[in-house]
């Protein structure tokens, strides 16, 4: 079981040594996947405690405000991702405005000294740290020589030709190629949470839904999708999701709402995921209920039409 951790100070996580991996971890994409399984490796062949570092919120999320990039993966995920690839701790260190001002230098001796007892730490490729963004490989490659640890970055992972990174799938959600970002992640993407209770007016209009918050985050996509639901039962469930601000009836806050066909139980409370297999459309604002529900109409049509499709090229290929 993962330990986590969201502070600097505290009891360590790892007393005997530890080798860390940094970063921000938004997608867990293969240049992620790369540097953690490399952590973990170097980890189990020295007998120390595998440790992933990581902030939240992101650095550029606590600057940027409103004008931050969208967010691909939520918290909870980030930490159950990283726990699923074997992690023997998950660091989301609070990052604040002491966070913020932290030295590079400080954050060295405070976090990865004396709070992780490190023994090794691994970055990806342009990895920046501290105050200022004056930290980088060179400074953990001098401070390590007099502290007793090892330094290193691992190389970019290419698909394509092209570098992988956060940034490109962040551009291919946005012009909704959910296709081009499976072929980079390996998986489709998808969305992870705990229902909660909404306005029910889907329920009114003949197509109730189950709703995911988004943790105060951007979205990395918008839109009407064809969709996949795991969680409800051992097989995923076919469903029609809507990803937005739902402008027909004034929303404000960013909210995943997922139809699953032929589902009529209570999801409140349970923790589902949805996987997006196909964009139908962009969000619009209709004159009236009527016609957003004539919409609808159409839209679950659609999505039924995909996810049988769909269901069966997975036949033909098992």
């Amino acid at each position: 079981m993962s330990k986590l951790f969201r502070d600097v100070e505290g009891r360590s996580p790892c007393p005997q040594g530890s080798v860390v991996c940094i970063g921000a971890f938004d997608g867990l994409h293969p240049g992620h996947r790369a540097l953690v399984g490399h952590v973990l490796a170097r980890a189990r062949a020295r007998g120390l405690a595998a440790v992933a570092l990581s902030f939240e919120p992101l650095p550029r999320e606590f600057f940027g405000g409103k004008q931050a990039p969208p967010r691909l993966l939520l918290p909870r995920a980030k930490f159950e991702g990283l726990r699923a690839l074997g992690m023997d701790a998950v660091g989301l260190l609070r990052f604040n405005a002491a966070m913020a001002a932290m030295g590079a230098e400080e954050f060295v001796q405070r976090v990865l000294v004396q709070r992780l007892s490190a023994r090794e730490v691994w970055v990806g490729p342009d990895f920046r740290f501290g105050h200022g963004r004056r930290g980088d490989l060179a400074l953990l490659e001098q401070m390590g020589e007099a502290l007793g640890f090892q330094a290193g970055a691992i190389a970019p992972v290419q698909s394509g030709g092209e570098r992988v990174s956060s940034t490109v799938l962040r551009q291919r959600l946005a012009d909704g190629d959910l296709e081009g970002v499976a072929r980079v992640l390996g998986r489709r993407y998808a969305i992870s949470g705990k229902v909660v209770r909404g306005k029910q007016l889907g329920r009114k209009l003949g197509y109730p839904t189950a709703n995911l918050r988004l943790a105060g985050k951007r979205p990395a996509l918008s839109g009407i999708y064809a969709t996949w639901v795991h969680g409800i039962g051992p097989e995923p469930r076919a469903s029609v999701s809507s990803l937005g601000t739902r402008p027909t009836v004034q929303g404000v806050e960013p909210l995943l709402e997922a139809h699953v066909f032929d589902f009529d139980g209570d999801l409140y409370g349970r923790r589902i995921e949805v996987e997006f297999v196909a964009k139908l459309r962009d969000e619009e604002k209709f004159d009236d209920l009527p016609a957003l529900v004539r919409q609808m109409d159409l839209d679950a049509a659609q999505a039924r039409r995909v996810l049988r499709h769909d269901m069966e090229k997975r036949g033909a290929l098992a």
